[in-house]
């Protein structure tokens, strides 16, 4: 069975058992992560697959087998996916958001449009890059010169996309050092 996570506390699917989630907007991803992680379910935000034209720029891949019970936690929280598909062709597989890029003395990661780099000797943020949306020049000023361990988090203080994108790739990053 082939894993397709590469943290082993979120290996939880092979590629048949898997479904998505597809949402109208970002915060409704965001509000289904928080419940679903909070209710100590297995998902991962992911990028949209080809096959899938409509809904917001993230969707949340699942175990189908939690279909039902996942599905009472977002009723419950006032939260309804307009699709829930499972992955049955690679055209509906979704795309990793984050890539990792070392240049021997900085690391980079990038999480859908957003790029965070650090030396790696002292987890210094040097830059922060990516983006169109209003916070980023904020988000920017709040964290680059700052470690990883004294920056403030992107998802407590960013308000848009941008910001949680830069959020997922703050929270890799500190899983990479």
């Amino acid at each position: 069975m082939l894993s397709i996570f590469k943290n082993k506390k979120d290996t939880i699917l092979s590629k048949e058992g898997l479904g998505i989630l597809v949402f109208e907007n970002t915060s409704e991803v965001i509000q289904a992560e928080k419940t679903l992680k909070s209710n100590n379910v297995k998902i991962r935000v992911m990028g949209p697959p080809p096959g899938i034209q409509t809904g917001c720029d993230l969707v949340i891949e699942f175990e189908l087998i939690k279909e039902l019970n996942i599905l009472r936690l977002l009723k419950k929280a006032d939260i309804s996916p307009q699709q829930i598909v499972p992955v049955t062709d690679p055209l509906l597989i979704p795309v990793d958001l984050f890539h990792v890029k070392n240049f021997g003395a900085f690391l980079m990661v990038r999480a859908a449009n957003m790029k965070i780099t650090i030396e790696i000797e002292t987890q210094l943020i040097v830059n922060i890059s990516g983006g169109g949306c209003p916070d980023v020049p904020y988000l920017a000023c709040k964290m680059v010169g700052k470690t990883l361990a004294q920056a403030p988090d992107p998802l407590e203080i960013g308000h848009t996309l941008c910001g949680y994108a830069l959020g997922l790739a703050f929270e890799e990053i500190k899983k990479q050092c």
